[in-house]
């Protein structure tokens, strides 16, 4: 799948996995399993070239606001700004 023999951070060896990946845009979310190439040293994770156009495409459906081929999965949440602990802050 990728031009790697090994992982290009660490030089461990790379194996073929399904992942999780979460993706942004417009303040929308997007939650997907993917194939990747994934080191079992330090976990790097490496898509082939038409998986990252396919993020592109989808985080540009995610700005403009357009959801087709996209379903709704569950909600989302963030902290109120008068959280107790002042650490931990609104995500947006």
């Amino acid at each position: 799948m990728m031009p790697f023999a090994k992982c290009p951070v660490c030089g461990g060896e790379l194996h073929d996995k399904q992942v999780e990946k979460t993706l942004r845009g417009g303040g929308h979310t997007v939650t997907m399993k993917v194939a990747a190439e994934v080191c079992l040293h330090c976990g790097e994770r490496l898509y082939s070239e038409d998986v990252v156009r396919a993020f592109e495409e989808i985080r540009g459906q995610l700005q403009k606001q357009e959801f087709s081929h996209l379903r709704t999965l569950g909600q989302s949440f963030t902290v109120e700004r008068d959280w107790p602990n002042k650490a931990i802050q609104p995500a947006a």
